[in-house]
């Protein structure tokens, strides 16, 4: 174990390495700070201060070096969009996007399963039929189209939910079922499938020959034995919801995250926001794959260690 813990970090490691290495590189390439924060009319000389101030006047290895040295202490500069340290921007915007992130993640768990093993129950038959369909029509669906379709009954036609913003948990309901649905129809099939494997397995039938209860044979034995594939792709779909999904349903439903703070940030070109959102998400990416990664193996101990 310690070995494979050892080798994901190194693992991990370099993936925050590219990623700082990436972020840097564009965005010194995309856009103008000092020609967004000052005035057209603004003078050489105005510019050339400012420019000094971010440090832009320096040589670009000096930049990347300061930026590495910044970022290893998480001093991320003050933005330049909203004047404050970039760090309490994060800390204020970071709580909303893990509550949706957890929250959609969560739903769409505890309607892929039971939808799942009942589908299994009968396969080919008309429930499981209706499950396969509705999740293939489920995947094909855009996650905007599917928040605005959602505002369009919930909050404009029906009046029970509000459309936007944050608050209550009312806030809540639309934007996480947006972040679930997807995620749900890809799990439904997932536990389907496992499930439909388990049930055909010679264990299954000399319990159900014993004359163990139906619920129990499903619920216990084949439902533990499908948990590793299952709690596998529920993992990746957090990790997937996080590291991307978020931005489009929090921008649809102005939720206040990480997300909608990214796109207001690409917008005002406020780079020092933008470098420091893109390294924190990818860092907790990182930090959720070992945990995952370590918790499958303590559910199951046959999983073979890339790192042995």
């Amino acid at each position: 174990m310690s070995w494979f813990v050892v080798n994901r970090l190194w693992q991990g490691a370099i993936v925050v390495v590219s990623v700082v290495i990436v972020v840097f590189v564009l965005t010194r390439l995309i856009g103008d700070p000092v020609r967004v924060m000052l005035p057209l009319e603004a003078t050489p000389e105005q510019r050339a201060v400012f420019e000094q101030q971010l440090g832009l006047d320096r040589p670009i290895l000096e930049q990347f070096v300061t930026y590495v040295r910044d970022v290893a202490v998480l001093d991320f500069g003050e933005s330049l969009w909203q004047r404050r340290p970039v760090l309490e921007i994060i800390v204020e915007r970071a709580p909303a996007t893990i509550l949706l992130t957890f929250s959609a993640i969560a739903l769409a768990v505890a309607l892929a399963i039971p939808l799942g093993v009942v589908a299994a129950l009968r396969p080919e038959g008309l429930v499981d039929r209706v499950v396969v369909i509705v999740s293939l029509l489920g995947l094909s669906i855009p996650q905007f189209w599917l928040g605005l379709l959602l505002i369009v009954l919930f909050s404009l036609t029906l009046g029970w939910l509000p459309t936007s913003g944050s608050g209550g948990v009312e806030h809540l309901v639309l934007p996480a079922l947006t972040l679930a649905l997807p995620a749900m129809t890809r799990l439904v099939m997932v536990v389907r499938s496992t499930m439909i494997d388990e049930l055909n397995a010679q264990y299954v039938k000399v319990l159900r020959a014993k004359g163990l209860r139906p619920w129990r044979v499903v619920g216990v034995h084949a439902l533990r034995n499908s948990a590793v594939p299952i709690l596998t792709i529920a993992g990746w779909e957090l990790i997937r919801t996080l590291s991307g999904y978020t931005v489009v349903v929090e921008t649809v439903f102005a939720w206040p995250g990480l997300g909608l703070t990214a796109i207001q940030a690409i917008e005002r070109q406020d780079l020092i926001l933008l470098q420091a959102i893109v390294f924190v998400t990818a860092l907790s990416v990182v930090v959720l794959n070992l945990l995952l990664d370590v918790l499958f193996k303590a559910i199951d101990p046959r999983i073979e260690m890339s790192a042995k």
